[in-house]
Formats: structure tokens, C-alpha cells, sequence
């Protein structure tokens, strides 16, 4: 089967990023995730994503990022057995496949044209899955969302790209469209945010992070129907033991002495 030609920049570009850490951390022998669709997506893109220069920390990261998510997303299905779940700003990603939800979930994926026409080329179809092609700043897509149902949302190395007030219409949106539900999304802090900026990885894509989360009672203010449910700033000490020795003695600093200056969090609130 040949490669699938594409020729992603900036943002869409970042896509790879996550992509290929699933898959080198997927294939380690003491993987998390057990993504076993991440390396077989990756081989099937015929754009060189060596330059992206993904380090085993990082690596370690985002598959720590992308299992909690899962997690999440698999607990609101045990309670909510016919749910709705919007992957928003899906990528490549393969959380459908890896958390096989049952015949009741209507699941539907979200991203740039582009994007979503790579992701139809790449993974096979699912039943009770539909793809919607077009950016989340636009309007017109929630409407093809049906509201009849709980929904769980998730975000995974979306929101950090818009800016603040961009973020807060997209979450008011899509909480005044469902009855109830949840939204999960990883944030950084303003610290954090201006060093990613000299990330390897972030800078090769020529991508750019605007919004930035110190507060996550600041989204409660900003969009009232939504309450704060859980905020993990912490890092599971068995993941941790994993890293390299100054990721683990940084991590082990910004949980203790500089806990203002703490990078990264996963946040779920309800509505």
C-alpha cells in the first residue's frame, strides 16, 4: 500500500508530534498506552517527520497525556452507556480505536478538511462514527451534533493553539449545545507556555501557543456553566521513574518548591 502524500504545516503539522510519540512510546516494553495503531498511522504518511526531533521525556509525556484522557472518556461511557462523544480537534489520533466504545456511543471526530480527509485514508470506518470536516472556531458544525444525549468532549493538544477568548466562545458553545456532559483538555501555564515556545518539536512546526491556564477556576468565571470536576498537575511517580534524571528532578521541583511556576495539567469540568 503506498504512503499517503500529505504536507502539513504550523498547527496540523503538530499532529505528527503527538502521532509519533504514541507510536516510539507504544513500542517500548513497558508502554502505557499500548497504542498499536500509532506506528501503523505513522508509516502511512509519506511526510518526513524526523525534524520534529520528539525526545524520549516528551515522548513519555504525551502518552501519559493521551492514557488519562482515555481513562476519563471510558469512565463517562461506564456511566453514560449512550452517550455522545466529540473528539475535537482529533488529529490522527486513534482514541476510537483504543477505547472500542460500545454500540450505544455516537462518536464524532473534528479537525481541518485536510486533516479529517487524511484521517479517512488512514483508519479504516466505524460504525456510529461520523467525521466532520472544518475548523472548531467555526460555527456551523455544532449544529450537525445531535443534543439529545450526554456528551463527553475531548481536547488533546488543541486549545493551548487559540487564543484566550477564542477558547472561551468554543467552550461556551459546545456547553450551551448539549444537555450535559463533560469536556477534558490539557492546559499550560503562562510559564510553561513561554518555554514551549523553544520546544524542538513546537518550534521545527513553526506552530505558536497562545492560551495560557493558571487558574482553572478562571473557565468557571469565564464560562459559568461549566464546574471545575477534577485538575491532575501531578505526575504518576511510576511515569515519572521512567524519564530521564533531570526530567525527574525538574518535575520533583515544580510539584514542590516552584509549584507557581507548574508547567502542564489535565482538566475536566461538567455541565
Amino acid at each position: 500500500m503506498q504512503p499517503e502524500q500529505v504536507r502539513l504545516t504550523g498547527a496540523r503539522e503538530t499532529l505528527l508530534i503527538t502521532l509519533q510519540a504514541k507510536a516510539a512510546e507504544s513500542a517500548m516494553p513497558d508502554s502505557l498506552l499500548c497504542d498499536r495503531f500509532a506506528a501503523d498511522a505513522l508509516r502511512r504518511i509519506d511526510q518526513d517527520s524526523r525534524h520534529l526531533k520528539v525526545g524520549h521525556d516528551m515522548t513519555i509525556g504525551i502518552a501519559l497525556r493521551a492514557y488519562m484522557l482515555d481513562r476519563w472518556t471510558q469512565a463517562f461511557l461506564q456511566r453514560c452507556p449512550e452517550a455522545t462523544v466529540l473528539h475535537l480537534g482529533c488529529g490522527l489520533d486513534s482514541r476510537i480505536f483504543r477505547i472500542d466504545p460500545g454500540p450505544g456511543v455516537r462518536w464524532f471526530e473534528l479537525d481541518f478538511p485536510d486533516v479529517i480527509s487524511l484521517r479517512q485514508q488512514i483508519y479504516p470506518d466505524r460504525a456510529d462514527c461520523t467525521m466532520i470536516a472544518g475548523s472548531i472556531l467555526e460555527h456551523g458544525w455544532i449544529a450537525k451534533l445531535p443534543a439529545d444525549r450526554p456528551a463527553m468532549i475531548v481536547a488533546e493538544g488543541v486549545l493551548p493553539y487559540l487564543k484566550e477568548y477564542q477558547v472561551s466562545q468554543v467552550l461556551r458553545r459546545i456547553a450551551g449545545h448539549f444537555p450535559s456532559g463533560e469536556i477534558a483538555f490539557d492546559a499550560y501555564s503562562s510559564f510553561a507556555i513561554r518555554l514551549l515556545r523553544f520546544n524542538p518539536a513546537i518550534r521545527a512546526t513553526g506552530a505558536c501557543l497562545h492560551w495560557a491556564l493558571d487558574d482553572p477556576a478562571e473557565v468557571e468565571r469565564r464560562v459559568p456553566r461549566l464546574k471545575l470536576i477534577e485538575d491532575r498537575s501531578d505526575w504518576d511517580i511510576g511515569q515519572v521513574a521512567r524519564m530521564s534524571p533531570p526530567a525527574q528532578i525538574a518535575l520533583q521541583l515544580f510539584s514542590t518548591i516552584l509549584t507557581p511556576y507548574r508547567m502542564g495539567r489535565l482538566v475536566r469540568y461538567g455541565f
